[in-house]
């Protein structure tokens, strides 16, 4: 596994976070159908990973590789995606870049609120991503390994949506297990809910 340092993003890291992000996520079979263009225009992704960030930046909680390689995104116990007011920039964003996919766009982010867990405090893992130019390296999943040490120390859960299938093994060897599933709207790619027991 390569070497790297972490440290916690800040606000001042916003649009490099984001940077990662968008590239890492340009062909997740969830992400990349959910924010299509029939004119097949991908400059918008930024846009929704953005906002995002942007919420997540306001608690501690998004950490980054020195050197750019990889982020994590999560959301503290008892903390929100996005405040009430990025909600709705969300919300007019999908109606502005997705036309008609809109609807499913957002019918899907209901989806994903539905299936999280509620009964148990715990820390929410929003995004895990590393630039393409630093795959197969380890990094990725080594920060994660990274946060969750952290976690460990508190003695917390975690939970995480894998929208790719090809991960789900790699969470599983750290520690996650399958606690559910369900789809885009219309049938499309499949989402897996994960939890990791306190430890």
């Amino acid at each position: 596994m390569a070497q790297f340092e972490t440290r916690r993003a800040s606000l001042a890291d916003c649009e490099l976070v984001t940077t990662i992000t968008t590239l890492a996520f340009a062909n997740d079979p969830l992400w990349s159908h959910a924010m299509a263009r029939a004119d097949g225009n991908t400059e918008h992704h930024a846009r929704f990973w953005r906002l995002y960030i942007q919420g997540a930046l306001r608690f501690h909680w998004v950490w980054l590789t020195t050197e750019g390689e990889a982020t994590s995104v999560w959301i503290p116990p008892g903390g929100t995606e996005m405040s009430q007011e990025q909600e709705a920039q969300l919300t007019e964003l999908a109606s502005e870049c997705l036309g008609p996919g809109a609807d499913d766009y957002l019918e899907l982010l209901t989806r994903f609120d539905a299936a999280h867990p509620r009964d148990e405090s715990h820390y929410y893992l929003s995004l895990l991503g590393t630039h393409p130019d630093h795959r197969g390296k380890g990094i990725g999943m080594g920060l994660l390994e990274h946060d969750l040490g952290l976690i460990d120390a508190e003695g917390l859960p975690s939970y995480l949506e894998s929208s790719n299938p090809a991960n789900n093994d790699r969470y599983a060897a750290v520690g996650f297990e399958a606690a559910g599933e369900f789809a885009y709207p219309g049938g499309g790619p499949v989402v897996t809910t994960m939890w990791r027991p306190a430890r």
